[in-house]
């Protein structure tokens, strides 16, 4: 999830910082997913993505965002208490994301529950194998960020996401992987805290591991695991919790195992016989 070349968009909330795919090699011989952050995909500082440079909360008042009101203190390096996670009795979505792509949940309640919750569904979104087709990714876009945001960042994302990016990978120029492989991207919370929150508006940060590469006989980029911290900026907009800037920076990251890696051929029935999950709590 690396880009090297970044636009910078600075000034008043509409602008969009994104950062492109440089030249680097790693581990999938020189092209990841695009991450949403200075070193991974795209940054969006101020009304955008997708995810190294914090947002800073002003002093709540006056329009600016304040820290959470529940009277925990979550600022970062003060050892704040981890976010509950235990059943809430408060239902977490009422049905779908208001926009084009209708597999997104939606409908998340105005309080941090209802934030948290859509952080870590969009977290899910922005990760999956659908941005890596156009009409998909404009489709995820159009749905989980301000109608502002999501203008700016459909442009960046286009440019980022370019031909030669997805060969790199292993795609063809439409996204699709070769016939008799898998391409699998897929991102999985871990769990999420909410940095801030006042009305109408919140900071949440979302811990994830994901899953990227192909799977197949003749892939020379095998899916492997990254571990990654996205930092959402969210606005109630039109009744629901939209994006209006995140950043993404790797880790942390826990040892590895001592599992044995499996071959492509197991990981392809898994990917297809196992669904993701939407995590809407």
């Amino acid at each position: 999830m690396s880009f090297g070349d970044e636009h910078d968009y600075s000034g008043d909330p509409g602008h969009t910082r994104t950062r492109l795919p440089g030249s680097e090699g790693d581990g999938y011989g020189g092209g990841r997913r695009p991450a949403r952050t200075s070193r991974s995909l795209v940054t969006v500082v101020g009304v955008v993505v997708l995810l190294i440079a914090a947002i800073a909360f002003a002093n709540r008042g006056g329009g600016s965002h304040g820290t959470a009101s529940d009277g925990n203190d979550r600022s970062p390096g003060k050892g704040a208490a981890a976010d509950p996670t235990a059943p809430s009795n408060v239902k977490p979505v009422k049905g779908r994301a208001a926009g084009p792509d209708t597999s997104i949940p939606g409908g998340y309640a105005e309080d941090q529950q209802g934030a948290a919750s859509a952080a870590a569904n969009y977290a899910v979104a922005l990760g999956s194998e659908g941005m890596f087709h156009m009409d998909r990714r404009h489709a995820i876009l159009d749905t989980i960020y301000t109608p502002a945001a999501a203008a700016k960042l459909t442009t960046s994302l286009d440019a980022a996401y370019s031909a030669d990016f997805l060969s790199k990978l292993g795609l063809d120029a439409s996204g699709d992987a070769p016939q008799g492989s898998t391409f699998v991207s897929r991102t999985i919370p871990v769990g999420t805290k909410v940095l801030g929150y006042s009305q109408g508006a919140a900071k949440i940060s979302v811990w994830y591991t994901g899953l990227i590469g192909m799977a197949g006989s003749d892939s020379t980029n095998p899916v492997t695991t990254t571990w990654k911290t996205s930092t959402f900026q969210l606005q109630w907009t039109n009744n629901d919790w939209k994006i209006v800037s995140d950043t993404e920076k790797d880790g942390p990251a826990p040892v590895p195992g001592d599992d044995a890696a499996s071959t492509a051929d197991q990981i392809t029935q898994a990917v297809e016989q196992f669904g993701g999950f939407t995590y809407a709590r």
